[in-house]
């Protein structure tokens, strides 16, 4: 069963523009994936950070929303010093953000072998680290992973 790190940006697409063609299909594709958390295909990992994003989540039924998903996530994990050396390394390798760099190093830490991200930025940078996890649009993983 395959683990997946969700970027907070997963948890929120269904709140964005749904004009945009590319936002609709990351949507339907966020959805299929917390489907498939239900019905225990896949298990998903929520982490300290997904938590702070939440807390600082200025709109109630997006976090209201996102605190519901959360209980899909069956990997918890928090803060460490492990996870902030991996992501302070990430930084420096790739010129993530804090923020990226955090939610990587949760996903590697947790050994995730995939980590999903609407932000196509993230997903260069991020693949330039050449880590074991797979890092790709959630649109793609519907598309390719079985």
């Amino acid at each position: 069963m395959n683990l997946i790190y969700l970027d907070y940006n997963c948890f929120q697409r269904g709140f964005d523009d749904p004009q945009q063609v590319k936002i609709q299909l990351e949507a339907l594709a966020c959805e299929e994936v917390f489907k498939k958390a239900e019905v225990k295909t896949v298990r998903l990992v929520w982490s300290f950070m997904h938590e702070d994003e939440n807390l600082l989540c200025p709109f109630l039924d997006r976090k209201l929303e996102v605190a519901r998903l959360s209980a899909l996530c069956k990997v918890r994990i928090g803060p460490n010093k492990e996870i902030y050396d991996i992501a302070k390394g990430f930084q420096q390798r790739s010129k993530l953000s804090a923020k990226d760099a955090i939610h990587l190093a949760c996903a590697y830490s947790t050994k995730s072998s995939f980590f999903l991200t609407c932000d196509e930025k993230l997903i260069k940078r991020a693949g330039k680290l050449n880590l074991e996890i797979e890092i790709m649009n959630p649109v793609d993983y519907i598309r390719e992973v079985k």
